[in-house]
């Protein structure tokens, strides 16, 4: 099964026997966490249903790789509001929708209809390909795919000004295992713009959930690529000091 990143989305498309669209950390109620914080912004779920519809045709099946609510615990009424129909417009467009568990889901199957699929946060196996969030360690039935993907950790890439701080963008990881091991892990972006996360290229900062903070990976030479599939180089080519990059807020 061949993973192919659909250019300028933080989109995935499994290719094989069947036409798979792959997305993660969807995270519906953001904004209105925000909004408690001061911060009053539109709230993007219309936004990613569009993207998701437009990229449903010809296609067998939507993999949502978990945080589809935001709060936890508990939801917000923008959650009520907001799931229900986003579920409702997927299952329209795609014959097959399945969720896999994220740290974000507690009682997310209020809000599904009967006919989407959820599966446990140790992840979900098409073919040689495994998926799962990120937040705990993956099924031991994933241990032999040749490809893990994964989401949770919101990568994005910080660009350094000389005054020691700058604009950051989502980026995709490609990480390899060491020697002796042939495959690899993909780390996607996420899917709501309105999500920040920790610069992946800032030392010190490290990584969230046990999947990225496995041993077996060779985080240093985990290549990193913008949403527009341009290529930024090695990660260990890429990192800043934490000492000199003063943080800006990213919604």
């Amino acid at each position: 099964m061949r993973v192919l990143p659909v250019a300028d989305k933080a989109m995935l498309l499994l290719s094989g026997e069947e036409e798979i669209v792959v997305v993660a950390d969807l995270h519906i109620g953001l904004e209105a966490h925000l909004s408690w914080r001061g911060f009053h912004i539109p709230s993007q779920t219309e936004k990613m249903e569009r993207e998701l519809i437009q990229a449903s045709a010809g296609k067998d099946a939507l993999v949502i790789l978990g945080d589809v609510k935001h709060r936890v615990p508990g939801s917000t009424r923008q959650e009520h509001r907001e799931i229900p129909r986003f579920f409702r417009r997927m299952t329209d467009a795609y014959p097959r929708v399945e969720v896999v568990r994220g740290n974000h889901d507690g009682g997310l199957e209020e809000f599904l209809p009967e006919d989407v699929s959820v599966h446990p946060a140790s992840g979900l196996r098409l073919n040689d390909v495994g998926l799962l969030h990120g937040h705990t360690l993956p099924s031991k039935r994933l241990d032999s795919c040749d490809t893990l993907i994964c989401g949770h950790n919101h990568s994005r890439m910080a660009f350094m000004s000389p005054q020691g701080s700058g604009p950051t963008e989502p980026c995709w990881l490609r990480v390899p295992y060491r020697p002796g091991e042939t495959k690899e892990l993909i780390v996607l972006p996420a899917f709501n713009p309105n999500l920040g996360g920790s610069p992946v290229n800032i030392e010190g900062e490290g990584f969230l959930g046990p999947v990225l903070n496995n041993p077996a990976l060779d985080i240093d030479n985990a290549l990193v690529y913008l949403l527009d599939g341009a290529a930024l180089g090695r990660l260990k080519d890429l990192r800043v000091p934490g000492r000199k990059y003063k943080k800006r807020k990213v919604l």
